[in-house]
């Protein structure tokens, strides 16, 4: 009389072992596996780089206007670069041994090289400077910059990295947020945020080759791009949103909610899983189907203000710089990823 009972009892808990199994959770978890705390009045944060053959990580330390240089093999900063105003984006080309450091208060790219770090040169720009995407075939970098008055128009810097110097300028609507790179396509995306549209830049002729209008959210700051399944990530901060765009139309396939003050995003291509990293102190992550259709399955919380990053997809490692706030000192969060 038992018998038929257990079977139920145990096919009923089999049952919800399995959904267990499937809630975002079991998905989402990333492992908070090591945290290097920064010294005092390191204050906030910006963009990243790594140089991994040294075991390095450059962090924009932009409320100490400075780039603080972390050896992630001992866990101290070993080195700070000074003379800076507000540092935003970084960029390290491990082929020529320099670092590339975008200045939104002093309107220029900064280019250091040797060991220690010493500024070689500058490019003059114009005000807030900010991120960059590097790009390996053409040794080009796109820097977003400019747009705060018809005397800084908004544009994206061309920098030959070979020779250290202004290719040309492409104009934008307004100030360039997040850009990425489609490598197959030869095409550069720039969130413009202010005019709610990502530009699609043309690596090869220089030129805008279409602007996509978003109609589901706006204040677009980062993008990161699939280029798999050719879906472009745009994070939205009103209302807190991921669009997924049609990677050759621009047309809006989904959205999905997120947390507030969106400001970076990552697409890790082996996991096929986007992370979104929100001011308001979590990782949000979504994973990518075959077919392309796109789900949140979780968040992580970090802490109030930790908003920018950096995945090393070789590392499994995401790095995510948490603010000093409430007495507590400035860090940087090492999060497994496998």
């Amino acid at each position: 009389m038992l018998r038929p009972m257990s079977h139920v009892l145990i096919s009923k808990l089999a049952t919800s072992l399995v959904l267990a199994a499937l809630t975002p959770a079991a998905f989402s978890q990333l492992t908070l596996r090591k945290t290097f705390t920064l010294p005092e009045g390191t204050g906030k944060f910006d963009h990243f780089a790594v140089d991994l053959s040294a075991s390095r990580l450059f962090i924009a330390a932009t409320g100490n206007h400075t780039i603080e240089v972390l050896d992630l093999a001992s866990g101290k900063v070993n080195e700070t670069i000074t003379g800076l105003g507000k540092p935003h984006g970084l960029a390290w080309l491990s082929e020529t041994s320099r670092l590339y450091a975008s200045d939104g208060s002093q309107a220029d790219l900064k280019i250091y090289e040797n060991s220690p770090l010493k500024i070689a040169r500058s490019i003059k720009l114009s005000d807030d400077a900010d991120d960059m995407v590097y790009d390996a075939k053409t040794k080009l970098l796109y820097v977003g910059h400019g747009g705060g008055d018809a005397a800084n128009p908004a544009s994206v810097a061309v920098i030959d990295t070979t020779s250290q110097s202004l290719v040309t300028q492409l104009s934008v609507a307004t100030h360039p947020e997040g850009l990425d790179i489609d490598n197959a396509k030869d095409r550069i995306f720039v969130n413009i945020a202010d005019s709610a549209e990502v530009a699609v830049l043309d690596g090869a002729t220089h030129t805008q080759s279409a602007t996509w209008k978003l109609t589901r959210a706006k204040d677009n700051v980062p993008l990161a791009y699939d280029e798999e399944h050719q879906l472009l990530f745009v994070a939205c901060r009103t209302p807190g949103k991921l669009l997924v765009l049609d990677g050759n139309s621009g047309k809006e396939l989904s959205d999905l909610p997120s947390d507030a003050g969106a400001d970076d995003i990552f697409y890790d291509a082996e996991l096929h899983r986007v992370y979104l990293i929100a001011g308001a102190g979590a990782i949000d992550a979504y994973e990518v189907a075959a077919d392309k259709t796109v789900r949140s399955i979780g968040v992580v919380h970090t802490s109030q203000g930790a908003k920018t990053g950096l995945l090393v997809p070789s590392q499994h490692a995401l790095y995510i710089g948490a603010a000093a706030t409430g007495g507590k000192p400035a860090e940087i969060r090492l999060y497994s990823t496998k």
